[in-house]
């Protein structure tokens, strides 16, 4: 069943709305549910001919960003919408595409982390099949961010023949390494950006040490209530992956810790809140291929993070959060049925040899999130996608610069800006 299309304007911009109800387990037709997917085609006038190019999120567990101009907008639309027409999908389970919530539980945790099984990369590819054949796209070319690029390799492991390129920024996942190896080089990159960020500020060291021994005693507590862990204070070195983002840690770090701004910063700084849930249930999987991950980053936690509070976590997700975050504490049979489920493979090394990928990747050589080592061992496979290897910018490039221009020049052989 397919919504009529609904059309707005946006200034110069013509957003088309889309949603296709679509299966919730494709390929098994005795399994009759369905859920809604939505997408928004978005062109600049003149452009409405233009080829598509649909835009694949970081996550899991995050909706596609909206159509507005740079800065209110994605900072790379623009670049985008001056050779392609933009499909920005909400990835099943976020945004307008039957979003999982907290009201989702009241089915049962055994039926909702059955559920989320089916809102992995595969199933996304799938719904992207799909709104291609509904668009009338013979072909189309994938933007995949994070969680997004590694949507596009399972893209390219089952349906490469409908790509025309692929544009992956610090996407590049591990497709035959197990999570306990993706998230202890992930400590590994966290403690080379803490040093990093306290060869700047000193003096920061033992305000971070302070920090963490007030929540160790309880004294430190969020405007929603949540008693912070100690291990939920360290997590606000996430913000070291991104561009700007030693400005939050200083920020941070500067305050009175009893003063209502610390409490209120602190709350936005977390990596993980309650506004998208699946981001902390769900993240884990998002490097399971053939396996369970069975808290992969508390189980691999290096001795020296253990005796050294100072040193920053990044995407390192705690089972104690299921009972000390309150946003979390409804979710905790579901996240941890989900640390057992044995997750199928998701890639095709072979596939990935033959699928004739042509594009270009930025690999982040200082990513903290998607290890520049795994990811250069993923691009052997893909020997077309030309690479930017850089330390110009961390994991949120693609938001805050302009480099999918620079991936447009490589992909098309022009000469680089």
């Amino acid at each position: 069943m397919t919504a009529p299309t609904r059309r707005r304007r946006m200034l110069d911009l013509t957003i088309e709305e889309h949603t296709l109800s679509l299966p919730l387990v494709w390929g098994n037709p005795q399994d009759s549910r369905t859920i809604d997917v939505f997408a928004a085609v978005v062109s600049r006038d003149g452009g409405e001919d233009l080829p598509y190019l649909v835009f694949l999120q970081g996550g899991p567990g995050h909706e596609a960003p909206r159509a507005f101009h740079s800065p209110a907008g994605p900072a790379w639309l623009d670049a985008a919408l001056t050779s392609h027409r933009v499909v920005l999908l909400d990835q099943r389970g976020t945004g307008r595409s039957t979003p999982v919530g907290d009201r989702d539980l009241e089915r049962g945790d055994d039926a909702v982390a059955e559920l989320l099984t089916h809102l992995r990369a595969d199933a996304i590819v799938q719904d992207c099949e799909a709104f291609r054949q509904h668009l009338g796209a013979e072909h189309w070319s994938v933007l995949g961010q994070s969680f997004g690029g590694f949507t596009t390799l399972a893209y390219l492991s089952t349906a490469a023949s409908s790509l025309d390129r692929v544009y992956i920024t610090g996407g590049l996942s591990t497709i035959d390494r197990s999570p306990d190896e993706v998230y202890a080089l992930c400590y590994d990159k966290m403690r080379e950006a803490s040093e990093r960020y306290y060869r700047r500020f000193p003096e920061h060291r033992d305000r971070m040490r302070r920090l963490v021994d007030l929540a160790a005693s309880g004294k430190i507590v969020l405007p929603d209530g949540e008693v912070v862990s100690p291990s939920r204070m360290r997590s606000i070195g996430s913000a070291l992956g991104t561009n700007d983002g030693w400005q939050t840690v200083w920020s941070l770090l500067e305050h009175d810790p009893a003063s209502n701004a610390f409490r209120y910063d602190l709350a936005g700084a977390m990596p993980f809140d309650g506004r998208n849930p699946l981001y902390f249930v769900f993240h884990e999987s998002s490097y399971a291929s053939g396996s369970a991950t069975r808290w992969a980053a508390e189980r691999v936690q290096p001795d020296d993070f253990a005796d050294d509070a100072s040193l920053f976590t990044g995407e390192h997700v705690r089972r104690e959060w299921t009972e000390t975050v309150p946003a979390f504490r409804p979710w905790r049979g579901v996240a941890l049925a989900l640390a057992e489920h044995e997750w199928p493979s998701i890639y095709d090394a072979q596939a990935l040899r033959q699928s004739g990928a042509r594009g270009a990747a930025a690999v982040y050589v200082n990513d903290v999130y998607v290890p520049v080592e795994f990811s250069l061992e993923t691009a052997q496979l893909l020997p077309e996608v030309k690479l930017w290897v850089t330390s110009e910018h961390e994991h949120n490039g693609l938001r805050s610069g302009p480099v999918l221009e620079r991936l447009f020049d490589l992909a098309h052989d022009r000469r680089v800006r």
